[in-house]
């Protein structure tokens, strides 16, 4: 008998009144759901326990189907989410929610000539009026007006920003549900957005800058922030997650954190503690959506000592996201809140530190580029 055997498949009919976690633990038996099952158990047991970061990168239409409010702010309130990463597109579409705009079931066969004649916009089999947008970016462009945005600042403070405006809003709505961004705000959880141009709120931004607007979004600042979190999140024997939610520019920016301290700050070389991903995209494309963990450990994103404990579920994140968020809230206790946008200002102090002082040193892992000639014959020139 193979040493590898794992819990034996005994099928048993379904009760009617069966639950999330029964459903789980004892029906998910095999190929995606049983990796889904994996990964359940593994961040109700390892992951969301205290002394773990647990960075979540966020991609795809999710928002707008209402997963903001129903899936990852109770995941955020719960303490689950310490800081995370999204499109800016699913941002904004959060923001309909918080602002008491209506979006609706529709089916992705309706006819998108008519619903343009109509003034009605259509996200798959979702359907919603024109002007929710344009009532969502006045809203935008009114508060990004004020004083606090008029300078250079990352998408965490710019995010943090809106979020408190958004919050305001709810609460003369007396919108009972908060979203994404004002529980966010609410949690002290800093949001990013590795493209920020890359959305309507970025349009919008970018549409004040014409008058004059002082708001300029730096990423350097994200690129370092984002690279500090990590950094950090090892003190005191601390671990980090990366929890992946669909893939593309989000899944990088959350990855990347790590090459940016061993291969450019020449600070420590260890890839994340925890990796888990939900995914349709597949591996033999070559794009980074689809990438698997193994591949990630050749980058240094991934602790290659940790890589039995990666797992990749091939599913729909809108299948995956409320099942998981129903799991963890049910096998787990609610962690206490880091706040980590509270402490922006001390863990990036603490990375400019280490950096410099690593950089004074001389160091066999990164050496010195000055003087050396390439391949294309060009010379990296002295410099003071």
């Amino acid at each position: 008998m193979s040493k590898q055997l794992g819990k034996k498949i005994a099928p048993t009919p379904m009760s009617t009144d069966i639950s999330v976690v029964d459903l789980i633990d004892n029906y998910f038996t095999a190929y995606n759901s049983a990796r889904l099952r994996e990964i359940c158990q593994l961040l109700s047991n390892e992951v969301l326990q205290e002394g773990v970061t647990v960075g979540v990168s966020l991609s795809g239409a999710m928002t707008p189907a209402g997963f903001g409010v129903s899936a990852l702010a109770p995941l955020i309130r719960n303490g689950f989410i310490d800081w995370m990463i999204s499109t800016g597109a699913n941002l904004y579409h959060d923001m309909h929610y918080g602002l008491g705009f209506e979006l609706f079931a529709g089916n992705p066969f309706l006819d998108d000539v008519k619903l343009r004649e109509e003034g009605t916009i259509r996200i798959y089999d979702i359907i919603f009026g024109y002007d929710v947008l344009l009532e969502t970016d006045a809203f935008i462009r009114k508060i990004l007006q004020a004083e606090a945005f008029q300078k250079r600042m990352g998408t965490a403070e710019f995010h943090y920003l809106l979020g408190k405006y958004v919050r305001e809003v709810e609460k003369q709505l007396g919108v009972k549900h908060s979203c994404l961004l004002a529980t966010a705000y609410e949690c002290g959880v800093p949001i990013y957005t590795s493209s920020p141009g890359d959305s309507s709120i970025g349009m919008n931004v970018a549409a004040l800058s014409l008058e004059g607007s002082k708001l300029l979004i730096d990423p350097s600042i994200d690129v370092n922030e984002t690279a500090a979190i990590a950094y950090c999140a090892r003190e005191n024997e601390g671990k980090s997650a990366a929890v992946i939610i669909g893939g593309g520019s989000p899944k990088n920016f959350l990855l990347q954190t790590q090459p940016q301290l061993h291969e450019v700050l020449g600070l420590e070389e260890r890839g994340h503690d925890f990796f888990v991903q939900f995914t349709d995209a597949r591996p033999d494309t070559g794009g980074l959506s689809g990438a698997t963990p193994s591949e990630a450990v050749s980058w240094g994103k991934i602790d290659p000592d940790e890589l039995p404990s990666t797992i990749v579920c091939y599913t729909d994140s809108t299948i995956a996201l409320p099942l998981v968020t129903a799991y963890v809230m049910n096998q787990t206790q609610p962690r206490t809140l880091k706040r980590l946008y509270d402490r922006r200002e001390e863990i990036y102090e603490k990375l400019r530190t280490d950096y410099l002082a690593a950089k004074s040193q001389p160091s066999e892992k990164i050496p010195s580029t000055v003087g050396v000639t390439y391949p294309c014959g060009k010379l990296i020139p002295n410099t003071p």
